[in-house]
């Protein structure tokens, strides 16, 4: 990838009594934004979209990736992936390439009761950030309800 290009990942997710169950979101450098939200829960389907973001949209993402300074943290000290779920969080920007794993974050509590609480809030909030963007696109330019 070129020094300037950008590509953004985020999946949360579990195995459980309804199956692999999941929202997967990923921002291609192109513009191509790629979702995918699959629950079994009451014979549910996966609902997959794709649509391409204006350049403007990618430069508002890595404008809230820049304040986020999520670039700056290490996931060594979170919590460990485990039968609650998973989230993952991958950032090409430039020259740089991060990649968070962790397990699912309920709400501020947990992040408190981490033993690098500073870094998985910056997770946290920017996470909240990133599903509020990716859900009003897909609202936008879809006629469906993401949640």
């Amino acid at each position: 990838m070129s020094s300037n290009e950008f590509y953004l990942r985020y999946y949360v997710g579990h195995k459980g009594k309804f199956g692999h169950e999941f929202l997967e979101f990923e921002f291609r450098p192109d513009g191509k934004l790629r979702y995918a939200n699959n629950s079994n829960y009451k014979n549910d389907t996966m609902i997959r979209k794709e649509a391409y973001v204006h350049k403007s949209v990618l430069e508002e993402l890595q404008r809230i990736v820049d304040d986020s300074e999520i670039m700056k943290e290490d996931d060594s000290l979170w919590p460990k992936p485990d039968r609650v779920g998973r989230q993952e969080l991958e950032i090409v920007y430039g020259d740089e390439h991060v990649s968070f794993t962790c397990s699912k974050v309920g709400s501020l509590v947990d992040v408190n009761n981490c033993k690098d609480a500073e870094g998985l809030r910056c997770f946290y909030y920017l996470v909240q950030d990133l599903k509020c963007l990716v859900f009003s696109l897909i609202s936008l330019h879809f006629k469906i309800k993401p949640i």
